[in-house]
């Protein structure tokens, strides 16, 4: 059945309902009742006053609380590709539950000796698909780019990933983009497919590295974008991220610039670098909920500065080690979405003005360290929409991260976020920004074509259907996808096509009632998450606790 008309208003006939159980169910956790959100001021106010919980504002579903975990740089077969057969060889043992649907993955059938298929033994490529083990958690980074993974997909032959997106930082014909981890490794994220629900049919919505990734993430839209000289502001060519402008000064971000709102990019060397920064125009999905004063942060690890330069600008210099010892800045700017539009920018990263007002417009516009979001739970101010992008050394990002590190950020926070009060009416979407250039074996659908001397045969034969700008042509590679959240159905597996910015489709569609971004977004053409809920089922508030060292189920 199509989603047409009544498929749409369906879910919002029952949006009364679902606000009633979910006060109910705050009310229940021992908390008063405070303003309606939608209303709510601003003003600061002392966290130790916060006695009341704010009644959220009617939504589409029984969703009241969304949390975007937004990881960096996985294919779907990277992560999942057997599961869930794991060998149980080295790190933490997996077993899955009995009944455990097959993935379209890497094998055609698992036999008691393991997952067997061509694609394993017989593969297309240069080498065959090789399980890394948990003691190979570092690897190097992938080539990612927006054409060499064009190139990769060989116009959906999916055969040229070791010419194409391999590394060169990666040890000589090694076949390392071709492999994988399993269950012994990837554990957390193969346990909470168990016990909520994933998708095998997500897909990162345009090819190419983090930023377009990210900027799909909180608007569909990577167009509609120039770049400016760091020194000058004034805007300059930039054939390396930045497309060609066209006769409205306007191109398109398809590489990995700093944002010219901010100003840690680029280290805060922002009266010597020579490196182009970027500026995005037209709305995202922080100016829609600003529009309706719904409550809404970006929290990143690093963003508090640790200092200023002698200019005046603030320095992100928090930074960590590694699993493998290694001392990891934990700032990217280019990973932060938001600061790319004036209108949502904290250029000086300035804090929020006080820990009320966490979620609301003040001086932090929304975009907060990471450490804000740990206080909302505490405090009980937790925002309709967060988006959590978790320091470098724990984001995921090989080169400088890993499924470990990663491992421990995913299950610390998911933790304390299933013990909070708001668990009973919260969802917690895990995805990814990118594939790195590791190989999948589903060729993709293209949806939205471009044809320039960026483009390979896969794109420039599709029509460019989202709007005028180019170099934007997607879908790309499958990327995991994992919701956590007691309206899902336990062992999930959807297939159901999805995209990044079917997450911005999901805020559209449950708070805002079905608006837009409009200018060629992807949320257009986006599928909507909702085969990855139960929202008609009986509520399921049990909490599956993991041990962020193991990635194993302690309780639940």
């Amino acid at each position: 059945m199509g989603e047409g008309p009544a498929m749409i208003r369906a879910p919002y006939r029952r949006a009364r309902y679902y606000a009633a159980i979910a006060a109910a169910t705050v009310l229940g956790a021992g908390f008063a009742v405070g303003a309606t959100e939608a209303g709510a001021s601003a003003a600061p106010h002392a966290a130790s006053s916060v006695a009341s919980v704010i009644i959220p504002p009617v939504t589409a579903t029984p969703i009241k609380h969304l949390v975007v975990i937004f990881d960096e740089n996985v294919s779907f077969d990277h992560y999942f590709g057997t599961y869930p057969f794991a060998a149980n060889k080295d790190g933490s043992t997996f077993h899955a539950r009995p009944g455990t649907q097959a993935v379209n993955g890497l094998y055609t059938k698992i036999t008691p000796s393991g997952p067997v298929g061509p694609l394993l033994t017989s593969n297309p490529n240069l080498f065959n698909p090789q399980r890394l083990t948990h003691e190979q958690a570092l690897t190097c980074d992938q080539n990612h780019g927006y054409t060499a993974e064009q190139d990769a997909v060989d116009n959906g032959k999916m055969d040229k990933f070791v010419q194409f997106t391999e590394g060169s930082g990666c040890p000589a014909n090694s076949g390392l983009v071709m492999d994988y981890y399993d269950g012994n490794t990837v554990t957390a994220m193969w346990n909470y497919a168990q016990n909520y629900a994933m998708s095998q049919n997500n897909w990162d919505t345009t090819f190419g590295p983090s930023t377009p990734g990210a900027l799909n993430l909180i608007s569909g839209q990577t167009g509609a974008a120039y770049a400016v000289s760091a020194t000058t502001g004034v805007k300059v060519p930039d054939p390396g991220s930045v497309s060609p402008l066209n006769s409205a000064g306007l191109g398109t971000v398809y590489g990995d610039p700093d944002p010219a709102f901010d100003d840690c990019s680029d280290g805060s060397a922002r009266t010597t670098t020579s490196n182009p920064l970027a500026v995005v125009t037209g709305k995202n999905i922080g100016d829609l909920l600003n529009a309706r004063n719904l409550t809404w942060g970006w929290f990143q690890g690093g963003f508090a500065p640790t200092g200023t330069t002698s200019t005046g600008l603030a320095v992100c210099g928090a930074s960590h080690k590694n699993i493998g010892g290694s001392t990891i800045t934990d700032y990217s700017p280019h990973h932060e979405p938001f600061q790319y539009y004036k209108s949502t920018a904290n250029p000086r990263h300035l804090p929020p003005s006080s820990e009320a007002a966490i979620g609301h417009t003040d001086q932090a516009s929304h975009q907060y360290d990471l450490s804000d979001f740990y206080t909302t739970l505490t405090h009980g101010n937790m925002p309709a929409v967060s988006f959590l992008k978790a320091a470098e050394y724990q984001d995921g990002h090989p080169g400088y991260s890993d499924p470990l590190d990663e491992q421990t950020f995913l299950v610390n926070t998911i933790n304390q976020i299933e013990k909070s009060p708001f668990w009973k009416s919260t969802a917690v979407i895990v995805t990814y920004d990118d594939s790195d250039g590791w190989y999948d074996h589903q060729a993709p659908v293209i949806v939205n074509g471009s044809n320039t001397t960026l483009d390979a045969p896969i794109c420039s034969s599709a029509a460019m259907t989202l709007g005028s700008f180019p170099d934007r042509c997607g879908f790309s590679q499958r990327l995991p996808m994992l919701v956590i959240s007691p309206w899902t159905r336990q062992n999930l597996v959807s297939n159901k096509r999805t995209d990044t910015s079917s997450v911005t489709r999901f805020i559209e569609d449950n708070w805002l009632f079905g608006q837009r971004i409009g200018g060629g977004s992807y949320d257009a053409a986006s599928g909507r998450l909702n085969s990855l809920f139960s929202f008609l089922a009986p509520l399921n508030f049990r909490e599956v606790i993991l041990d962020p060292a193991t990635g194993k189920v302690v309780s639940g």
